[in-house]
């Protein structure tokens, strides 16, 4: 601790008061400072000992030691038009490709330099491009520019079902409406046959009416013919005597 001032008046002959050094262990509490030059201070007690908390002790494992990478990056910014003049110059050797209608993904290795590259394209135009110093890191990258890809295609790819679909509609639509044309025309043939045959079954049997008819008339004729004809054959005979068979 701290040595304590203990403020004490000393009156002199002219009247100034002084500062006194009081030693550690007849130092005085503050509040039993006195306030007279007839007033000593008392001697203070000893301070209990201070008990402090006792704090686990934190036990230490070992970490694992990471490769550090520069900048604390796996990847770095490509510049799109390198890559394209690298690819025209046949620098670059595709390890993978991925498609996805305008959008596809090269992963490109430059054995000259040891790197990586993995770049999107638009249109067969490289549009955004990243480099990497390890296969691992570059794949990774690749896959996330191929879920960006697939993202950016999916419009094109609903248009292309859609499309599909609606075309696939409309021949089942023509088939359907190439059917229906096929079944009244049908009906129609049919409706015409079946008027045709009741028209020709009504004219059969007026026909039929009129031949019986006609033969009715031509049966009553004959039997007329045949009664004069018996008739005449009577009166030729009644002058012929009549001879009986001996």
């Amino acid at each position: 601790m701290k040595t304590l001032l203990n403020r004490r008046r000393t009156l002199t002959t002219d009247g100034i008061a002084h500062l006194v050094r009081v030693d550690r262990d007849r130092s005085a509490p503050l509040a039993a400072i006195a306030d007279g030059p007839s007033r000593e201070a008392a001697p203070a007690p000893p301070e209990p000992p201070v008990e402090r908390a006792v704090r686990p002790v934190t036990t230490l494992h070992p970490m694992p030691a990471m490769p550090s990478q520069q900048n604390g990056r796996v990847a770095h910014f490509a510049d799109p038009a390198d890559i394209e003049w690298m690819v025209e110059e046949g620098a670059l050797t595709p390890f993978r490709v991925f498609r996805a209608f305008d959008y596809s993904v090269s992963l490109l290795f430059h054995a000259k330099e040891l790197k990586y590259y993995v770049a999107l394209y638009q249109d067969g135009s490289p549009w955004r491009a990243l480099k990497a110093n390890d296969l691992d890191s570059a794949q990774g990258i690749f896959h996330q520019f191929e879920l960006q890809a697939m993202r950016l295609a999916d419009g094109q790819t609903r248009r292309a079902q859609l499309e599909a679909q609606n075309e696939q509609l409309t021949k089942m639509i023509a088939q359907s409406e190439a059917q229906v044309e096929q079944l009244r025309k049908a009906l129609q043939r049919s409706a015409t046959h079946e008027q045709a045959v009741t028209s020709r079954q009504h004219q059969t049997r007026r026909e039929v009416a009129q031949l019986e008819a006609q033969r009715v008339a031509a049966q009553a004729q004959l039997n007329k013919v045949h009664r004069q004809i018996h008739q005449l054959d009577l009166a030729a005979h009644d002058g012929v005597p009549h001879l009986t068979n001996r």
